[in-house]
Order: structure tokens, then sequence, then C-alpha cells
């Protein structure tokens, strides 16, 4: 959920908490002050009666409106006096109203009476309802003025902020573009504004250092490299040498053999990774898959590996470098980990490229799989290869994967990946 959105749902749920709280007292307040001004009238009433029978000995005549009634009841014993919340029949259209009435005792001569003086509360109870009803309509307004302030004026004010988290999604220490300054008049927003642009200068500055403290040490260690493999191959032209010396100057032949390729795989991976392969173009990966068959052709024949495919055209928009570097991978795979008389099986269609493998061990940890340096201990690539397959699909928004189906290991490039 959005800060925004989770703001205006906090804000308005306790506005109309507090509203609703403040609208229940209200209502009880002004009942309360209604009914002690009913009271009153009330009690004018019944010291009018009082004064009557004080000054003419009798009762005075017993009278009903449409809004009040007293009535004379004899009693044999004196009544407390106490208010009451009762009901009274209006007279005109006979509908029972609430009402609010008084009970009192007065004696006239030797007899002893009862007086209820009995006030209708229908205006009162009606003026209570529209003053609810008026709190109900304000609350309701209140809410859409708040929602529509907060969403207008909050929205414009957070727009620095929105601003700065665009550019930091497309920011790419590949390119030559900066995160701009944002200006904005919030002191939150322009120290935010301020660290965002130092990180990004740091981050882009540590970047060319890094990217040039790799080219250099890929070019530098390629210079000794050069010159080994140039001395032993002097060394060879010298003379005979025994199985022991010969053993040996193999040994050193495939060490700097895997140097190499280990220099070549880490500066394509970096190259890789900071996006500095731009050569796209569309590539054809049937033609390509064919040709990469052609290479490997001896090498299956020396293993009796049998090679099953099915291939159907498809053509991507990638680079045709890195494609090479994705198909050649896959198969040196599916071959070094494969069995002396096995087989590999590939597939490829518009939707994914498959290539399975019998193999000499079960199921591999999919979590180890595709990170760098994960290898058997009896393989002898450098444990790059599926982690160059998997940041080149990564790259292009492909989604590689691995199962083991049936004693073969099995991986998938799917080049259509829903969102």
């Amino acid at each position: 959920m959005k800060l925004l959105d989770k703001y205006n749902r906090i804000n308005i749920s306790v506005t109309v908490v507090i509203m609703l709280v403040t609208g229940v007292i209200y209502y009880f307040t002004i009942h309360a002050i209604l009914t002690h001004q009913v009271d009153k009238a009330l009690v004018v009433e019944e010291r009018e009666v009082f004064d009557y029978v004080q000054l003419n000995h009798h009762l005075p005549q017993v009278f009903r409106t449409n809004h009040q009634e007293i009535i004379f009841t004899p009693a044999d014993s004196r009544v407390k006096r106490k208010f009451i919340d009762t009901s009274y029949r209006d007279t005109k259209e006979q509908d029972l109203e609430p009402a609010r009435a008084i009970i009192t005792s007065v004696m006239v001569g030797s007899q002893l009476y009862k007086i209820t003086v009995i006030q209708s509360t229908v205006e009162t109870e009606d003026l209570i309802g529209d003053v609810f009803l008026i709190t109900i309509v304000l609350i309701f307004i209140l809410v859409i003025a708040l929602f529509l302030s907060n969403r207008l004026i909050l929205r414009r004010m957070w727009q620095p902020f929105y601003t700065i988290l665009n550019q930091l999604k497309v920011f790419n220490l590949a390119e030559d573009k900066t995160v701009a300054s944002v200006p904005s008049s919030i002191d939150e927003f322009t120290e935010l504004d301020q660290a965002v642009g130092i990180m990004a200068t740091k981050a882009k500055d540590d970047y060319l250092n890094l990217k040039a403290f790799t080219e250099n040490a890929a070019h530098e260690l390629m210079t000794p490299i050069s010159v080994i493999n140039s001395k032993l191959d002097t060394l060879v032209q010298t003379g005979q040498f025994s199985d022991p010396q010969s053993k040996l100057l193999n040994d050193i032949y495939n060490t700097v053999a895997r140097l190499t390729r280990l220099n070549k795989s880490m500066l394509l991976l970096t190259k890789i990774e900071n996006g500095l392969i731009h050569d796209q173009q569309i590539v054809n990966l049937k033609e390509l898959l064919s040709a990469s068959f052609y290479q490997y052709e001896e090498l299956l024949g020396s293993l009796n590996i049998k090679l099953v495919t099915q291939l159907t055209d498809c053509e991507v928009n990638a680079s045709l470098l890195l494609m090479e570097v994705l198909v050649n991978n896959l198969l040196s795979n599916a071959i070094r980990h494969n069995l002396p008389g096995g087989s590999i099986s590939v597939t490829l269609d518009q939707q994914q490229l498959r290539i399975s493998n019998t193999g000499k061990d079960g199921e591999i940890d999919i979590e180890r799989v595709f990170k760098r340096f994960q290898k058997s201990s009896a393989s002898e690539g450098i444990g790059l290869g599926l982690t160059i397959c998997r940041q080149i699909c990564n790259n292009y928004g492909f989604a590689l994967q691995y199962q083991f189906n049936k004693n073969s290991h099995q991986f998938t490039v799917n080049f259509t990946v829903s969102e």
C-alpha cells in the first residue's frame, strides 16, 4: 500500500470516529439541555396550579391542549414529586408522541389530589433528530473534503519524492545520465535530494574506478599469460623430455589455458553485468545452434554421445556474441556433465530453448547451480558458464530454469516470460 493511501485511510478513519463520538456526545448533550427546558416549563405549570389552589381553594378547570395535558386524581397519600418520560396522544391526529411529565400532589380543603402535568416533547425530539442529521451530513462533507484535500494537496507535496524515486528507478551506472536535483520547499525532501545526489555521484565514481581496474587487470593479466605460453612453446622446442617432465609441462599448459578461460569469462561477466555490450540485432537461434552442433560434432563422436534435435525457426533481438556464449555454454555444460554413450536432446521453438542431457549425478541444488564457481568435484570447468548464462538471460528478460526429469538434467530458456 502506498504511503498516501495509508495516510488517507488512517486520517479519514480517525476523523470519522472522532466525529461520530462527538456527534453522539452532542446528541445526548442537546437532549439533556432540551429536556431540562421542558422540565422548567413543567415546573412553571406546577407552580401555577399551586398558586391557583391557594388563591381560589379549589382545583383549576381540567384542560387539554394539542401538546399539553393536566390531570387531577384523588390520592390517599402524598405523592413523591418526580419527572418521568412518558407518551402523549395528540388531540388532532391521535398519534402517540413522546412526552415528559411531572407528578406531584396538592391539598384542596381536606382532599389530597395527585397532579400529573404532561408536556409533549415531539418538537424537541424532531429538533434533536434534525441536529443529529446535520451532524452526519457535516461528517460526510468533512470526509469528502479531507479525502480531496489529501489527494490533491499531499500528492503535490510529495511530488519531489516521486520525482526522485522515478530517477532512481531508471538510474544506470553504465550511462552518462546523472540524477538531476529536484528543488523542494520541504526540508526533508531537500535533504533526501542532496543525499541521493551524493550517493549517485559516489556510486558512479566507484563504478568507473572498478570498471577501469577490471579492464586494466584483465589486460595486464593477459600479458604474463601470453609470456608463459610463449616460454612454454620455446621450452618444448628445446629438446626431448622424460615422461614425468612431459606430464608436468602438460599440466602447466592446462593450467595456463584454464587461467586464460577464467580471465576471459570474468571480463565477459563484468561487461554483461554492467551492460557494456550493446550490439543488438535479430539473431536466428536455429542457425546459431546448427553452427554450434558442427563445432561439437567431433567431440560428441569421441564421447559416443547421441545428439537428438528438434528445431524450428526462432529469432530474438539480442547480441550475437552473447547468444553464441549462451548456446555454447549450455551445450558445453551438457557435454561436460554427460555420460559416455549418453545423449543430449535439444528442442527449439518460438517460446523456449530446452537442452537435456543424461548425467552422472542426481538432481542439482537449484540454489547453487547458478552461483559463481559452483561445480562438481569432477568437473574441469571454471564454474562460471551457467552464471554467465543466467546473467545473459536476465539482461534480455529471458528466464533460465533447471529441473531434473527422468534421470536427465534439463535447462530451459523461456523467451516469453509472463508478467
